[in-house]
């Protein structure tokens, strides 16, 4: 029985062997793959094929995401073109084989080196993506001496991350920019309204404040001229303004009259030149008494009116208050154009004057905005440093096209002009672990090499890159968090989710 069983056992671990051999063996004759990544303004194409051999059918697994938001092509015609020696090879599918992916399958007409073009027709017309160089083999042989003899990319520290999965979040890939990047001072700035973007409506008449409606508040939308409240002294015993009106309209009607018969009656020579003049004075400086009251007032009080269309930033008076002549009523702006007002340390004054440009950063959405983008421009630069806190001020105009709050701060990051040249990144590019920066490097779209970088100065938008990448290079610009999980969450098979 001992027997028995031993020779079950040894005949087990032997077609055991026997299929380690043959799986070893099937790997080693495993036909190879071969990657192509080509782009044009609107078209990222991830293609992985078989080895193109003269007279066999080979597959063409094709990823398709349109530019620059990265998403995976949905609809549209494909056709497929492989030029060799002068010889095409064509196909065309209507629509994709799955969402992005389109699958060709075509059969070399001719042994050699050619292209592959893509063009993709949608509603913008046709756009064309080369792939530069392909290669024909005569057989199978020669394609797995090339595969051989490619090249193969690291593995090291790597993380693959399909296009699938790529299309579902926010991302983007781009080489990084050489540009001058400067001096940068990063401080904060206070937000003020500019001149003429708000205005300070005061009282004309002392009285009692009436409002018109109760919805009078602050952040309310007014028109130019709507009427808001009133300021009436009417209920007044002293400086009564009702009296004054009607006193001033009964005073110049009552001089029109006279001024009106003076005029028939020193046509017959009954009333005197000297006269006639004392009877226009009068009615002149009547007229210009009633006249004024009349424009900015009426018999009840003093009609307060909005100057201009804006909202209503702070209201200084309440419904039966009683007010002076000159006194603050209520504050219209626009909030259109503003003031930034940065404070900078007098350690920074030898490079204030190279001061070119600036980007602003908002504490309250964490958006960072260009000084082009919001149309802005550097007013002035100050000469000397404030008595009460010795720092130096930069004034900023921008124009309110983003969610900018008077009265608030702002990171300001002050850039100086330079001609000095250096590869800068996106901030969203960059990640920090322990102090220490890492961007993700492309291998190709669905590979990506997480490689340390020295950082330098920062714009607020984009950080200079010391040392770690070429300018040659394409690195992950949005997105790279989701790779870092991606790679913690354990390595996943390159060709998941994909049709063959």
């Amino acid at each position: 029985m001992k027997n028995k069983i031993l020779i079950v056992m040894l005949a087990l671990v032997l077609a055991g062997c026997h299929a380690k051999q043959t799986t070893e063996k099937h790997d080693e004759h495993e036909e190879p793959k071969f990657q192509y990544t080509a782009y044009s303004p609107g078209f990222e194409v991830f293609a992985e094929a078989d080895a193109f051999v003269f007279g066999e059918t080979a597959n063409i697994l094709s990823h398709f995401s349109m530019l620059p938001g990265f998403k995976a092509l949905e609809t549209g015609k494909v056709t497929i073109v492989l030029s060799v020696n002068g010889k095409e090879t064509r196909q065309t599918l209507e629509a994709p084989t799955r969402k992005g992916i389109y699958s060709f399958d075509i059969t070399p007409e001719t042994v050699g080196k050619g292209t592959i073009k893509f063009e993709v027709t949608g509603e913008n017309g046709i756009s064309e993506i080369l792939v530069p160089e392909v290669i024909v083999f005569a057989n199978h042989d020669e394609a797995h001496h090339e595969a051989e003899e490619t090249v193969q990319p690291s593995k090291t520290n790597t993380s693959v991350f399909t296009k699938e999965q790529s299309w579902k979040i926010d991302f983007a890939t781009e080489s990084p920019r050489t540009e001058p990047f400067g001096q940068v001072i990063k401080t904060t700035a206070l937000i003020e309204p500019a001149n003429g973007d708000e205005v300070v409506i005061t009282a004309k008449t002392s009285g009692m404040v009436l409002l018109t409606s109760n919805s009078l508040l602050e952040g309310q939308e007014v028109r130019g001229g709507q009427v808001l409240f009133s300021v009436s002294g009417n209920e007044l015993a002293e400086n009564n303004f009702g009296v004054k009106y009607t006193e001033a309209q009964s005073n110049y009607q009552r001089a029109k009259a006279d001024y009106e018969r003076a005029k028939v009656l020193a046509k017959d020579k009954i009333v005197s030149e000297k006269d006639l003049l004392v009877a226009k004075n009068s009615f002149e400086n009547t007229k210009a008494i009633y006249d004024n009251l009349n424009r900015n007032f009426n018999t009840n009080g003093q009609a307060v009116t909005s100057p201009m269309s804006g909202f209503v930033k702070q209201l200084f008076v309440k419904n039966g208050a009683f007010v002076e002549a000159g006194q603050p009523l209520l504050v219209v702006s626009q909030n259109k154009t503003l003031i930034l007002t940065a404070q900078v340390p007098q350690k920074y004054a030898g490079i204030l004057n190279a001061v070119q440009s600036a980007n602003f950063r908002t504490l309250n959405e964490n958006q960072t905005y260009t000084l082009e983008a919001l149309n802005g421009k550097v007013l002035s630069v100050g000469k000397a440093a404030n008595s009460d806190n010795f720092l130096i001020p930069v004034s900023i105009q921008i124009n309110n096209t983003g969610n900018f709050i008077p009265g608030s701060f702002v990171e300001v990051y002050l850039k100086t002009i330079t001609s000095q040249q250096a590869i800068s990144v996106p901030n969203t590019a960059l990640l920090e672990e322990q102090g220490v920066f890492f961007v993700w490097v492309q291998v190709n779209p669905e590979l990506f090499e997480k490689r340390e970088v020295l950082v330098g100065k920062t714009d607020g938008i984009n950080t200079e890159i010391k040392s770690g990448i070429a300018a040659t290079e394409r690195i992950v610009t949005r997105g790279a968090m989701m790779i870092k999980l991606a790679q913690a969450t354990g390595s996943l098979d390159a060709h998941s989710g994909h049709i063959h």
